[in-house]
């Protein structure tokens, strides 16, 4: 099955790609670290989380295609770094991809008595069904999944308000600035996901203004959540909440009967972020091996609307002794984010940004002279320039 995603599939894609199963435990360790006024860091990574989203956007509305962050990277540093950059990404699909699904298989275990490997692999074979169907029908699947995991969430804050406790913010911040540094840093882990989102700027109908409209609105709805529940948790549980918050402010809220929708909540969270990454590191492969960066037979299928299912299939025979041999997430966990935060400081770390690097040595208007300030992430640079995606030529005839 071929076709493009709507703006609405594609903000599905990008909020499960955010929205992830670290959304679990997150608010209990951000209190651990800071205690109530784990809020300013919450705050704090939303904001800087802005630049960052609305950059890996503009990225990929400039340079659309599967290779996402590597073929950025290429621009700036030419292929052997793109292939790095690429790999690092495409790598840590399998790895992440089975860690999330083991975190959500744990938590159904404990809510509905099903075993966590078995969830794990029905959550797993879930994603790479939906993908093996087209981006259309994955992303059909998508919104279903965040419509009832933004539903879920919802309840969770609204059904705990009621319960809240001035008295749980005071004293506000018992570790002072060090603890609220040390909450954003727990933090990162809630704001990854946006790289995923240059990989699949080619697959957008609008192309890069619906890429562009996507990132917009996921940022509007995972601000609205994460403040929520960061502040509902807090106010509710107070900073010593125990280690699954959302269960416990369901529980405030709905009592036992909580327990079958956390569940849920667990199952949407992992599959809405696994889906999507493969989705990202399929069409990553085939533009890795038509880059030569992989065996060219892998490249069949990476042209926009089309299923790579040569790719699919690699990562998931990539998948299978990860899951197999996976005896703790720590690790796992601590891979993924490693080459997570690579292909990150790729992509936001360049020299010189794309319309600089676009208009060569020629006059620059007013909103490219900011540019200018090498050193700086391209994620600031942002706010400096922020039509360098409109300019006209690129150093490879873009």
């Amino acid at each position: 099955m071929s076709g493009r995603m709507g703006a609405v599939q594609g903000t599905a894609l990008l909020v499960g790609a955010v929205l992830g199963p670290g959304m679990l435990v997150l608010p209990h360790l951000a209190a651990a670290a800071a205690g109530p006024a784990s809020v300013l860091a919450w705050a704090g990574m939303l904001a800087l989380s802005v630049p960052v989203a609305l950059t890996f956007a503009a990225l990929g509305a400039r340079y659309p295609g599967g290779g996402g962050v590597a073929a950025v990277v290429g621009l700036a540093f030419g292929r052997s770094a793109s292939a790095v950059a690429g790999w690092w990404f495409y790598g840590a699909v399998p790895i992440g991809t089975v860690a999330g699904a083991l975190v959500g298989g744990q938590y159904v275990e404990a809510c509905l008595g099903v075993d966590a490997t078995l969830a794990a692999c029905l959550i797993l074979a879930a994603a790479f069904a939906a993908n093996a169907a087209g981006l259309r029908a994955s992303g059909g699947l998508q919104i279903c999944m965040v419509v009832l995991l933004v539903a879920v969430l919802v309840t969770a804050v609204v059904s705990a308000a009621p319960h809240a406790d001035p008295a749980n913010f005071t004293p506000f911040a018992p570790y002072g600035a060090a603890g609220v540094a040390g909450a954003a840093g727990v933090l990162m882990f809630a704001f990854v996901g946006w790289e995923a989102a240059s990989h699949l700027s080619a697959e957008f109908a609008g192309g890069g203004r619906g890429l562009l409209r996507a990132t917009v609105v996921t940022l509007v709805v995972i601000a609205l959540l994460y403040a929520g529940v960061s502040v509902t948790s807090v106010a509710v549980l107070g900073a010593d909440m125990p280690g699954v918050p959302l269960t416990a402010m369901l529980e405030s809220g709905l009592g036992p009967a909580s327990r079958p929708v956390t569940g849920v909540l667990a199952v949407l969270l992992s599959f809405g972020a696994v889906n999507t990454y493969i989705a990202g590191a399929a069409r990553l492969g085939a533009a890795l091996a038509a880059d030569g960066a992989l065996p060219v037979w892998f490249a069949r299928g990476g042209a926009p609307g089309e299923t790579p299912y040569r790719s699919l299939g690699l990562v998931l025979v990539l998948s299978v002794p990860v899951l197999v041999w996976a005896v703790d997430l720590d690790p796992l966990m601590r891979a993924t984010s490693a080459c997570l935060a690579a292909v990150t400081a790729a992509g936001g770390w360049r020299r010189r940004c794309a319309c600089c690097r676009a208009a060569g040595s020629g006059p620059r208007p007013w909103w490219a002279r900011g540019c200018r300030w090498r050193g700086w992430p391209s994620a600031a640079r942002t706010c400096w320039c922020p039509p360098y995606w409109r300019c006209s030529r690129s150093p490879y005839g873009g």
